[in-house]
Formats: structure tokens, sequence, C-alpha cells
């Protein structure tokens, strides 16, 4: 009797080896992938972890088997003075509120200017086909502008509302985003990411951060 032969899918999906591969574009364009995910509305709920074995109630005994030798104690732990080295303070990404879908982006102008250096334009090109993307196209977003904590105050959340203006303006001219998705608003030092003193010249607040208003 002739069998007729397996297809060799299904031969791989049983033995577990067959990967979902990742889309084309996004393995062509991973900048741009990775701020979709971080860009798309949280799922809420709680997260189901792995249950472990739970450890047996303090002074329980374990029923010892006929005839077996008696349960020697475990000698108690030894002290030690030892203690870990410090870890270094983790920076977080952003400052939006806990929860909600953003992404801070270290963005470069000239000094005292709100006009983007072809180096900013190169920074903000993934977020562009990010925000063009089907995947992102249902939501606005809230384009923030962000300066470090050098210069006058007032100074500083002007300059961070023309700053996040042009972003906004460089989206939707070079990418096409509709306007009415994007809403821009400076905020000067007053949410610096690496906290400062007065006067500190820290690149990683000099920034744009963007957030999921529907998310």
């Amino acid at each position: 009797m002739r069998i007729a032969p397996f297809p060799l899918a299904l031969l791989a999906l049983a033995a577990g080896a067959v990967a979902m591969p990742m889309p084309g574009w996004a393995q062509s364009d991973p900048a741009a992938a990775r701020l979709i995910e971080q860009l798309r509305p949280r799922a809420g709920g709680a997260t189901r972890g792995i249950r472990l074995p739970s450890a047996p109630a303090p002074g329980a005994a374990a029923e010892a088997a006929p005839g077996a030798a008696p349960a020697v104690p475990a000698p108690p732990p030894v002290a030690t003075t030892q203690r870990p080295a410090p870890r270094p303070p983790v920076v977080p990404d952003t400052t939006a509120p806990e929860g909600v879908a953003a992404v801070s982006i270290t963005v470069t102008f000239p000094s005292g200017s709100a006009t983007l250096t072809p180096q900013a334009e190169a920074r903000l090109a993934p977020l562009g086909r990010a925000l063009s993307s089907a995947d992102l196209a249902p939501f606005r977003f809230l384009i923030e502008g962000h300066t470090d904590s050098v210069g006058d105050e007032a100074m500083n959340l002007d300059l961070s509302e023309r700053r996040a203006a042009a972003v906004r303006d460089y989206l939707i001219r070079q990418f096409g985003v509709s306007g009415s998705r994007l809403q821009a608003v400076g905020l000067g030092e007053t949410r610096l990411l690496v906290p400062t003193g007065d006067g500190v010249n820290e690149p990683r607040n000099r920034r744009v951060q963007v957030i999921n208003l529907d998310g």
C-alpha cells in the first residue's frame, strides 16, 4: 500500500521547528518597528506569571519513613558583612505617566535655535515612518519639547515650544502625518529626564517626548 507523503510544513510544525519570521519591512527598518512597539497602546490587566511550588511553612516537619534515621537540622546560616556593590542610578526612558505608551528621542538643534539639523532629521526619520505606518494610523500623539537647565527658564520654555512645533511640521511635511493627529507643546526644563541643578548641560534632557494620547 502506498502512503501519501506528509506535507513538510506540517512535519515541521509537529516538531516545533517553525519560527514565525518578522515581517519583511520590520527586518529592513528595525528602528521604526521598535518605535511602533513602544508607541502602541499598552494592554491593561494583571500579568500572568509562572506559579512556583510553595515552600513548607516554618517549623513544619516532614513525615519520616519507617526505620529512617532522625533528620539532622541544618546548621544556621553564617552571617556575612559583605555588602553588594551599589548599582548606578537607572535613568528612566521617559517622564510620561506609568503605563502610558511613550518614547523620548534626543534631538539636536543649534544653540538657541528651533531649526532642525540634518542629524536631527536623521533621528526623527524612524519616528516619521512609525507614525505614518498602518499600525499607528488610528492614534493621536503629543509632541513634547524639553530642554536642559542651561539658560533662563522662560527662554527655555519658549525655545521648547518652537522646537516641538518644528518637529511636528517636519513629520507632517516629510512623512504625510495628518496634523490633526499631532499636538505640539513645550515644557522647557520643567520635566528633566535626568534631574540636575541649574545651568547643567545634560544632552539627555534636550529631547522630544512622544506620547500616545489614545493609549
